[in-house]
């Protein structure tokens, strides 16, 4: 994820039916901070979320990847996923998951993934449990926003 793929990521994060599960969705300046997050994530984790492309045109459908986030006071590294509301429903985010799974676990050697998911966001979840994640508990997020934790063991 670079600044020049700022158009992108801005359209997928400004777009409502991406973001409902969100308590809002991103601005401009806010999809570029987003960007900037992922490049402190690339240098200081190495790791973090990547752009989706499809494989036969290289058109971009989302992002993916691994971000750590803390949940009741402990920090998990969690698997992510946004892909645009015409590509959903096609099997990307799963596969997307499932390749950033594969890296925590065979190249990252992470020992624990989750998943922060909204607990209306069935899809999300159904995402999760195709990935190999169960749910866990449900929890709020700092911003007080209802969650579901799914998780596994790698």
């Amino acid at each position: 994820m670079a600044t020049d793929d700022l158009d992108d990521m801005a359209a997928l994060l400004g777009d409502p039916d991406v973001m409902r599960y969100y308590p809002r969705a991103k601005d401009r300046d806010e999809a570029l901070a987003w960007i900037d997050w992922n490049q402190r994530l690339y240098r200081r984790e190495g790791f973090g979320l990547w752009l989706v492309t499809l494989r036969s045109t290289g058109e971009f459908i989302g992002d993916c990847g691994l971000t750590p986030q803390e949940i009741e006071g402990t920090t998990d590294i969690e698997i992510g996923y946004h892909v645009r509301t015409d590509a959903q429903g096609h099997g990307y985010a799963t596969e997307a998951a499932a390749a950033c799974r594969d890296l925590a676990r065979d190249v990252l050697g992470i020992k624990r993934l989750i998943a922060v998911i909204h607990p209306d966001n069935t899809p999300s979840q159904r995402v999760a449990r195709k990935t190999g994640l169960t749910h866990e508990r449900d929890t709020q997020t700092r911003s007080g926003q209802a969650a579901r934790i799914y998780a596994t063991a790698l």
